[in-house]
């Protein structure tokens, strides 16, 4: 699997013409997806609380989850209380679901419990997030609504899109490129934010209303999760299952690590006894937090298990763009 995701990774992000038949499958994607997301849109509900809505255009790999936990972060620093509603994907539970940090990723989800480890505040999963929203009531005084830019059934009053630094790669919708909806969809937001390194930015996207924003996470340190006493390496076998799994090598490399190996595997991958016996093999095995909130449970004590940590990184304005979008004090 990882290697048809890099092919695919590789026409996406490229700048030469997808091949002919993924081309002639975009219309039938826009047409779905159009008609689905008028629907949502004709169907609005209105939630108990404010809700700042966090997405992104393109198919994964935007940052959110980082952004969303500095978000949370953020609001709590102004004297907010946040409560962050996210799908649950890769999880289970099909009701609503207040996620603690003893949850099983395998059953609520890894982006949920990274999101209930970090952030701070309380984290609901919800397949329904209508009903997840009601929840809500009485946690908190603001709803983060987690990939919510198509998610149109919920009235948000602040909506947030993040774009790559590297922009929208081919500009093709999927599955000829990665975008979810045409780029002309920007002009719903009210704050577009470029993420990643200032050196990457590509391509304004001026096409919404509130301006655009550059945010970036930045790898500040490798952690031993198992505090087994190994020494930091100097070299390390790289596993990840998230959207974009070269951001993750790059950002190790950057940071001095080379790198014996690489393992990447889908998106929100649970990973079998089979896997995790096989990076056992490896030395010193490095991931993301997506992947330590499923691994680290059945990681053998005595083997260190290397966590990228991230900082996020935001401009002294950007929290008070947020909340005057929210007509709420700055």
């Amino acid at each position: 699997m990882s290697g048809l995701h890099s092919r695919i990774e590789g026409i996406w992000w490229s700048r030469s013409e997808p091949p002919l038949l993924l081309r002639l499958l975009e219309p039938l994607y826009h047409c779905i997806s159009s008609r689905n997301l008028n629907r949502r849109a004709r169907q609005t509900v209105e939630p108990p609380l404010p809700l700042i809505s966090v997405g992104n255009i393109t198919a994964g790999g935007s940052g959110k989850t980082p952004f969303v936990i500095w978000l949370a972060h953020a609001l709590k620093a102004e004297g907010y209380s946040p409560v962050i509603l996210c799908r649950g994907d890769g999880g289970k539970n099909a009701m609503p679901t207040l996620i603690d940090k003893q949850a099983d990723p395998a059953v609520v989800g890894d982006e949920a419990r990274l999101l209930a480890d970090l952030s701070g505040c309380p984290v609901i999963a919800a397949k329904d997030r209508i009903a997840g929203s009601q929840m809500a009531k009485g946690m908190g005084d603001i709803i983060i609504l987690d990939d919510g830019f198509q998610y149109r059934h919920l009235k948000r009053s602040c909506d947030i899109v993040l774009v790559p630094g590297e922009g929208v790669g081919n500009g093709h919708l999927i599955p000829a490129g990665p975008l979810r909806e045409p780029i002309e969809a920007l002009v719903r937001a009210d704050i577009v934010i470029r993420t990643g390194d200032a050196a990457e930015l590509e391509q304004p996207s001026p096409l919404s209303t509130g301006g655009e924003w550059h945010w970036q996470s930045k790898a500040t340190e490798l952690i031993d999760l198992m505090n087994s006493g190994a020494e930091l390496p100097s070299s390390v076998y790289a596993v990840t299952a998230i959207a974009r799994p070269q951001r993750f090598f790059d950002s190790l490399t950057t940071s001095g690590f080379e790198l014996s190996g690489t393992k990447s595997f889908p998106d929100h991958h649970c990973f079998s006894q089979q896997e995790v016996d096989a990076m056992l093999h490896q030395p010193n095995v490095a991931v993301t937090g997506k992947d330590a909130v499923k691994l680290a449970p059945n990681w053998p004590k005595g083997r260190p298990l290397w966590l990228l940590k991230l900082e996020g990184i935001g401009p002294p304005g950007l929290i008070k763009a947020i909340l005057k979008n929210l007509k709420i004090r700055p």
